[in-house]
């Protein structure tokens, strides 16, 4: 079994902002999947999926940002998920908009939901899809523009970025992070 945690915060106030990235990204997946995500199990809204005889829990933690790593322990928990089953899909100000990149382990970097999830899991030995933000304007305060919503021709690069994202999401439940990692880690790759 493989969980699909999307990193962001719950409430309107947040919905569609550049930080809930990662909901906007399973939200879509859920439906492409035809998955509702109206369980609320492990301080999370889920729903499950069976992709390529495998089930996959898709997961959006009510904990708010920081407090992201409370949700994906308790899912790990409950479902008997080891950490490399786990993908973690999170906002990056450090990639450009309608990029992505694959890492399949390592440090939270100063992103404050990944630091809860290694610190609460007590490992980095888990694939995330970072999905690109960047780069923040000239003058720009990050939490504000984080916390801001996307323009009409920011959406269209955004929707690349998600596409690419769920087509690196299927090489990852496939076993095959590496060739996602060689697909989607360079810059200006389409």
């Amino acid at each position: 079994m493989w969980a699909v945690v999307g990193l962001g915060n719950p409430g309107r106030r947040y919905s569609g902002t550049r930080h809930n990235v990662g909901f906007t990204f399973i939200k879509k997946t859920a439906k492409e999947w035809k998955v509702r995500l109206k369980k609320r199990i492990f301080f999370s809204k889920a729903g499950e999926a069976e992709r390529k005889e495998e089930k996959v829990l898709l997961a959006l933690p009510q904990t708010y940002m920081n407090k992201s790593g409370l949700a994906v322990k308790k899912i790990l928990e409950g479902r008997d998920i080891k950490p490399e089953n786990l993908v973690v899909v999170y906002d990056d100000l450090d990639i450009p908009l309608g990029e992505i990149r694959i890492r399949k382990r390592g440090g939270p970097g100063n992103h404050k939901g990944m630091s809860s999830i290694v610190e609460e899991i007590q490992t980095e030995e888990f694939p995330r899809i970072r999905v690109g933000l960047g780069p923040l304007p000239e003058g720009e305060n990050s939490v504000n523009y984080v916390l801001s919503s996307f323009d009409k021709v920011e959406e269209s690069r955004l929707e690349e970025g998600l596409r690419k994202a769920r087509e690196a999401l299927e090489m990852i439940l496939s076993g095959e992070v590496e060739r996602a990692m060689n697909t989607y880690n360079h810059r200006g790759k389409t």
